[in-house]
Order: structure tokens, then C-alpha cells, then sequence
């Protein structure tokens, strides 16, 4: 072959794909949408959090209405006594949004029932809240039948609640407190993102194939270069092209997630470990623990008391995490698998006229990328099982199940086993590829069936 013709496809191929419009907008819009999926979520909880709402209570058990406590969401009003069908149609014109009825007690199921009106939908923050005070009050009552004292404070005593903080142990036998969950999602991000690179530009090879191929521009481009040629520098160029809106997705994301977070998160993380740490002293008074202590304990390590609750156990994962081998192993097993698959999409290309004959040839090739995004959503489950293990060996489906158990650990010979069989078996699926392409791609006004590629595939 001849490499300097593959460099001018290669050239052409990935100026052709940079300057259209699309690339542009989706390389600018990612991360924008990368970014919101970042922010989002805090944002959708705090303004989508019910304020100023008014509900009424008719308490007919004489044991509830102490348990509604207003906060910000909610104002509870005592209107025991009045009668509740000229509340229930007058909710608008009394600026009540909820009508909450608790009947008597029940003295055989030691229970009461409760009915809830109100002119729109109940929320199911505003539903659970009511629920969690009702049958707080209800088991207060039920404690009180007992006539033991201290009973509330014994059940409250027996009651476990047990956190269980994880560590992972460096080389050095270093402890770092980790956090499963921070692992799991991005297992889950990084399989469906590198599930969506690969299916995504390889199906823009395998387009970009069709369209000249339908065109009848291909017969002018194999006059000057080789089909081969063609082949793999159509490749590349879109390989190129896949990877520079990569990088550019990753700064841009970084930045804007950077930017924000100035601003909104870093003041949000702030208060969340100020409140604890506050928390936290409130406890040691309670319990007799010198304050002193507990300063000279936050001095010495200012990371203990945060490295106690849950969010700082996220930001200890995160701090923590590998990022720049993350990285570069995203950026191998994308390149690979995508060279892989790539190499598939072009040839069955090549033996199509149009996009609708494709489908019937596509099933091998999707089925092995399905298969492997399947798995992948189990490896944060038992990353090193038998299933999850071979999935990240076997070529067909190791660039995205071994992208998924990264976070959470892999042996460096498994890596290093993993990437070369994917070499391997790309070189061979090249050479079948390349073969069947150089025949498809002048094949014309017939549809091409698999009988016809592996006939393909056996010629000399």
C-alpha cells in the first residue's frame, strides 16, 4: 500500500467531516449536554422542592397534630373541630392546597385512618412527609399502651443503623475511604459513552462508504489509489475525526462544569461538610466528648470529620480516582474498538448500493457491541465474575466491558492481555475486511448476500 495516498484520503476524509455544520454543532452542543447532566440533577432537586404550601389538619385522634412541625415547604394548620365538607370545597378561596383528615383511634388495630384531599395532585414529597409524621404518631401510641418507662428511648436504642465506611488499600498498604457507588457510575458513563462512539462513527464510515459508492464518485477514487487504500484511509480519517471531537468535548465539558462549579458547588460542598462538622460537635457535647478534642483531631487531620459522611466519601473517591489512565484507556480501546468495528461497517458498505440493504448484514456486527454494553451494565455488580472477566478478554466485546471494570481495579497483565488480543484480531478482520471491499465496492445492481461475501472473502 501506499502510504502517501492513504495520508491524502486520510486528509480529505477528516476535513470533509470537521467543516460540515453537524460536526460543529454536536462538538459545541456535547458539552453543553455533558455538562447539564453534571448539573442538572442539584439543580431540578432544589427548584423542583414544594415552598409555601398550606395544609390543613382536622386531627380527630387527639395524637397527630403535635408531630406537623412547619418547615419551608410546608405550613401545617390545626383546623380540628371545623367541619370538613365546607373546607374540602372551599380549599381555593381558604388558600389551603391539602386537606388532611385523621379519624379517631381504633382502639381493636390501634391505627387510625387518614383521608387527604385537595384540588390538584398531591406531590409525593408533600404525601410522604405527611405519611412519615402519622405514623410517628402512631407508633408514639403505641409505645404509651406498654406503660414502660423509657420504652421510646430503648426501641430507639435497639434500632441499628449501621454505615459501613469502604477503603481500598494502595500498594503501600495506604487506606483511602472510597465510595462504590462514584465506581459504579462511571463504569455505567464510561461503557455507554465508548457504546456510543463506536456504534456512532462506524456507522459514519459505513455511510460515507454507501454515499459514494451510490454516487459512483468511488469508481473515479479507485482509478487513482487502491480500494484498500481507500479503505483504511476512509478509516482513519474518521478515526481522526472521532477523537478530535473527543478532546474537544472533554476541555469544553471540563471547563464549563469548572465554571459552574466556582460558583454553585464548591459553596454547596462547603456548607453540606460545615453543617456536618456542627453536627457532628453537637453529638461529642452530648455524649461528653471534649470539644477540644475533636478540634485538635480536625487539625491534625482536616479530612477525618468530611471522610466520616457519605458526600465526603464521594469527594475522597473522586479526588482519588485515576484520571489520566482513565483517560488513556478510553482513548485506546475506543481507537481499537472502533478500528474493530470500523473495519466490519466499511465492508459491509461496500457490498450495498443503499442504506436500507444494510440491515440483513449489520445483525453479526451489532449483536457482539449489544452483547458487550449488556455486560457492561453488570460489572459494577461483580466486576471480576467469570462473565464480566471473559467479556473484557474476548475482542468483539472487551473495549467496552474493560473500560467498565477499570474504575474499579484490573491487573495490569489483564489490560495488557486484553489490548493485544485486540490488536490481533483487529489486523485479521482488517485483512478479511479489506478484501471483501475491494470486490463490493464495484460491485453494482446486485444485493449482496453472505454467500457472496464469504465468496468474496476466499478469492486470491
Amino acid at each position: 500500500m501506499n502510504f502517501r495516498n492513504i495520508k491524502t484520503i486520510i486528509a480529505r476524509e477528516y476535513l470533509t467531516k470537521v467543516k460540515k455544520k453537524s460536526f460543529l454543532l454536536i462538538t459545541f452542543l456535547g458539552p453543553v449536554f455533558f455538562a447539564a447532566m453534571c448539573i442538572l440533577p442539584s439543580l431540578i432537586m432544589f427548584f423542583a422542592e414544594d415552598k409555601g404550601k398550606q395544609v390543613a389538619i382536622i386531627d380527630n385522634s387527639g395524637i397527630v397534630m403535635d408531630k406537623f412541625v412547619d418547615n419551608e415547604s410546608v405550613s401545617y394548620l390545626d383546623y380540628t373541630g371545623r367541619q370538613v365538607d365546607s373546607l374540602k370545597n372551599n380549599l381555593d378561596e381558604l388558600g389551603l392546597d391539602a386537606l388532611v383528615v385523621v379519624s379517631e383511634i381504633d382502639t381493636l388495630s390501634r391505627n387510625v385512618a387518614v383521608s387527604a384531599y385537595s384540588t390538584k395532585p398531591m406531590s409525593v414529597d408533600m404525601k410522604e412527609g405527611i405519611s412519615s409524621r402519622i405514623e410517628d404518631a402512631v407508633e408514639d401510641y403505641r409505645l404509651s399502651l406498654y406503660d414502660i418507662d423509657g420504652l421510646k428511648q430503648i426501641m430507639s436504642d435497639v434500632k441499628a443503623d449501621v454505615n459501613i465506611a469502604t477503603y481500598t488499600l494502595s500498594e503501600e498498604g495506604e487506606e483511602k475511604i472510597s465510595s462504590s457507588e462514584v465506581y459504579m457510575i462511571i463504569s455505567l458513563v464510561l461503557s455507554m459513552i465508548i457504546y456510543m462512539f463506536i456504534a456512532m462513527f462506524s456507522g459514519m464510515v459505513m455511510q460515507s462508504v454507501i454515499e459514494e459508492k451510490s454516487s459512483r464518485v468511488v469508481e473515479v477514487l479507485v482509478s487513482s489509489v487502491k480500494a484498500t487504500e481507500l479503505m483504511f484511509g476512509k478509516i482513519i480519517g474518521v478515526a481522526c475525526v472521532a477523537l478530535t471531537q473527543f478532546l474537544l468535548w472533554v476541555v469544553l465539558t471540563a471547563v464549563i462544569v469548572g465554571g459552574v462549579s466556582a460558583f454553585v458547588g464548591f459553596d454547596s460542598i462547603f456548607e453540606s461538610s460545615t453543617t456536618q462538622t456542627e453536627q457532628m460537635a453537637q453529638m461529642a457535647q452530648g455524649l461528653g466528648v471534649d470539644e477540644s478534642a475533636m478540634d485538635m483531631a480536625a487539625m491534625s487531620d482536616p479530612s477525618a470529620l468530611m471522610q466520616d459522611s457519605e458526600m465526603g466519601a464521594v469527594l475522597s473517591t473522586l479526588k482519588d480516582l485515576n484520571y489520566v489512565q482513565i483517560l488513556i484507556a478510553f482513548i485506546v480501546y475506543f481507537v481499537l474498538g472502533y478500528l474493530l468495528y470500523a473495519s466490519f461497517f466499511a465492508a459491509i458498505g461496500s457490498a450495498v448500493e443503499n442504506e436500507a440493504d444494510t440491515q440483513q448484514l449489520q445483525i453479526p456486527v451489532t449483536i457482539p457491541l449489544l452483547l458487550a454494553f449488556f455486560i457492561a451494565f453488570y460489572a459494577f455488580k461483580s466486576p471480576d465474575s467469570s462473565i464480566v472477566f471473559w467479556g473484557s478478554m474476548i475482542p468483539f466485546t472487551s473495549p467496552i466491558v474493560m473500560l467498565a471494570r477499570i474504575p474499579f481495579g484490573v491487573a495490569t497483565w489483564e489490560i495488557v492481555l486484553s489490548i493485544v488480543l485486540l490488536v490481533l484480531t483487529f489486523i485479521g478482520c482488517a485483512w478479511a475486511s479489506a478484501k471483501i471491499y475491494k470486490i463490493g465496492i464495484l460491485m453494482f445492481g446486485k444485493k449482496s448476500t453472505f454467500k457472496d461475501l464469504w465468496k468474496w472473502l476466499k478469492q486470491k
